[in-house]
């Protein structure tokens, strides 16, 4: 699995490139682990001015091992 860091990064990029593709929903999949990732995934996406809501994944959506994210 990637580390903080690397994750962190990976969604800032992928975050503001389905903004620009013109994407009103994503799905970021980060898995179970200790959480780490998910947590700064989340801190990250509940300050992101180009993200209006994201929620935990439902069954059939990756549950808590996936963050569905409205842009």
């Amino acid at each position: 699995g990637a580390r903080v860091d690397e994750a962190v990064e990976l969604v800032e990029r992928y975050v503001d490139q389905a903004a620009t593709a013109g994407a009103g929903r994503v799905t970021i999949i980060h898995g179970h682990g200790s959480g780490a990732v998910r947590d700064a995934v989340r801190g990250l996406l509940a300050g992101h001015p180009l993200v209006s809501e994201w929620r935990p994944g439902e069954r059939g959506e990756g549950g808590d091992g996936a963050t569905i994210v409205s842009l």
